[in-house]
């Protein structure tokens, strides 16, 4: 659900109050009197930063779904998805049986220089045990990160019980937002990209120029659940892939004149065969950039509608080191296509994607109604496209549910897949490696067996004896637990890049790319040559 309201950062200059009452400034003293009163007359004791707190929230939440506020104490978690970075040891983790476990070391970073190995486990932080606690993820990142160039104390114990202590000096950890990035086949790219952070674009380029190194001609582009981030990125990607000075977005507002945002250089992929995948939870930065190439004629939208948000954030820092992100503007595809969903009930705008499901529109596009006034014709060739509560694919590829069944979201929401995939790696790592020494070898090879089946039932029995073997259920979802075990093992041995490369055989949005790219369905299309 988070990433249904990522923001959109619009990094242009502000425009401030050029519209506004002089009379209204009666409101804001209003407001200091009324605290006033209560912090020196209220019959208890009052917390008056929590009842300012409490008051903004409620003011924002009278606006719209996306204004937002964001705690002093949060802008740290916040602000790392956008900034590419943050500060901390450089560790993925996972936390099992109540103890904190290293999955990997981030390469260059604090832990890995120092000689922190997968499988230790976290045992005491500056002295304070921390195993057997009741530890949870924001306890660790409240431990671990902190500011640059400050050091913390750990003690690990690794496999044998042997102890250690380490004093690592925190730093700049990178988080990309490029989780995926090989060739599908001879001629075909895979970009999946999770986010637009600052550092976007320059990981996309590196990922392109690999690709093409390795005879890429055609790319698919995937957005699945990316929930947007920086306008200034998804600007500068649509201006890889689109040529000349086309518009790729506008904005405007109240106090916000009409502002361009046009394609301008040479793009490293203006040509070529191109593909965007999107699904409900592709939202706002996403949006924008698969708005532009479908108006422009330049590729195909491949997928299921998208989010639908058309409202443009702007961060304004407040003087305790907290913010607030406050819509100040719309932005609108090159047709001139708005696609903000209603939202005149929170409520409702809530539920949406949920609604969405029940109405069947993941099952059938014909489920889907939209009306002839928001019809737009693209810019080149002039097919019809719709605006409104998202952006519509150009082939609709329906939710595959044949696999699902209960057993297997009881293993999914137990985290036994993941847990067990962790285990498996953490013991035997050595073994694995001798046997499986490059992910090629190891994708070609490694099956998940009875007797690794049969390892895998016994940890859940142990784990979780309330949860009953269902042999029908397994029957129908076996594929996709050997498959989300196989590719949690390539995770944990290699990274995402080759848990993708395994988990995407289930991707039906991908998969349906590919077979649109290998017949003739892709040049039936009248697009922008």
């Amino acid at each position: 659900m988070k990433q249904f309201f990522a923001f959109l950062l619009f990094c242009i200059p502000f425009f401030g109050f050029s519209q506004f009452d002089p009379s209204e400034r009666s409101t804001s003293q209003k407001f200091d009197e009324v605290m006033d009163n209560i912090l020196r007359f209220y019959v208890d004791p009052v917390n008056g930063k929590e009842l300012t707190e409490e008051a903004i929230i409620a003011m924002l939440e009278k606006l719209d779904p996306h204004s937002t506020y964001i705690p002093a104490e949060e802008m740290n978690e916040a602000q790392s998805t956008i900034n590419g970075s943050f500060v901390g040891i450089g560790i993925r983790f996972q936390i099992m049986k109540d103890t904190l476990h290293v999955v990997a070391t981030i390469p260059g970073g604090p832990s890995e220089k120092l000689g922190i190995l997968p499988g230790d486990q976290i045992i005491a932080v500056d002295e304070a045990k921390i195993a057997g606690v009741g530890l949870k993820n924001q306890d660790v990142r409240t431990k671990l990160m902190g500011e640059l160039g400050t050091k913390v104390k750990i003690t690990v114990r690794r496999k044998g019980n042997k102890i250690i202590e380490y004093t690592v000096t925190r730093d700049k950890i990178p988080v990309y937002s490029v989780d995926a990035s090989y060739m599908l086949n001879k001629e075909t790219g895979y970009i999946k990209l999770n986010s637009f952070s600052r550092t976007t674009m320059d990981e996309v380029l590196k990922a392109m120029t690999e690709l093409k190194a390795q005879g890429m001609k055609n790319l698919v582009f995937d957005l699945q659940g990316n929930g947007g981030g920086l306008l200034d990125q998804a600007h500068k990607l649509a201006d890889e892939f689109l040529s000349g000075d086309k518009l790729v977005v506008y904005s405007e507002g109240r106090a916000q004149p009409r502002s361009n945002l046009r394609a301008g250089r040479k793009g490293s992929f203006e040509s070529g065969k191109l593909i965007l995948l999107t699904d409900e939870y592709s939202a706002s930065a996403s949006e924008i950039l698969s708005g532009s190439i479908q108006d422009w004629d330049r590729g195909l939208i491949v997928g299921r509608r998208t989010y639908g948000k058309g409202l443009v954030q702007r961060p304004m820092p407040l003087s305790d080191g907290s913010e607030i992100r406050l819509t100040i503007a719309r932005y609108y595809t090159p047709t001139g296509r708005f696609i903000q969903k209603p939202y005149d009930d929170t409520e409702t705008y809530r539920k949406d994607i949920t609604q969405r499901f029940l109405n069947g529109e993941f099952i059938h596009a014909d489920s889907i109604k939209m009306p002839d006034s928001l019809k737009f014709e693209t810019l080149k060739t002039h097919r019809t496209v719709y605006g409104g509560g998202g952006i519509m694919p150009d082939f609709f590829v329906p939710l595959d549910t044949t696999e699902n069944s209960k057993y297997f979201g009881e293993l999914v929401q137990g985290g036994h897949l993941n847990n067990f995939s962790f285990k498996y790696v953490n013991e035997q790592r050595a073994s694995l490696k001798e046997k499986y020494p490059t992910f090629e070898v190891f994708k070609s090879n490694f099956q998940c067996d009875q007797a690794f089946m049969d390892a895998f039932f016994d940890y859940v029995k142990k784990e979780d004896p309330a949860l009953i073997f269902n042999e029908k259920d397994y029957k129908t979802s076996e594929h996709l637990i050997k498959l989300r075990l196989k590719s949690s093992i390539a995770s944990d041995m290699w990274g995402t890049n080759e848990m993708f490369q395994i988990y995407n055989e289930s991707n039906e949005i991908l998969q349906r790319a590919i077979q649109i790219l290998n017949s003739n369905e892709y040049d039936k299309v009248k697009l922008d040559k």
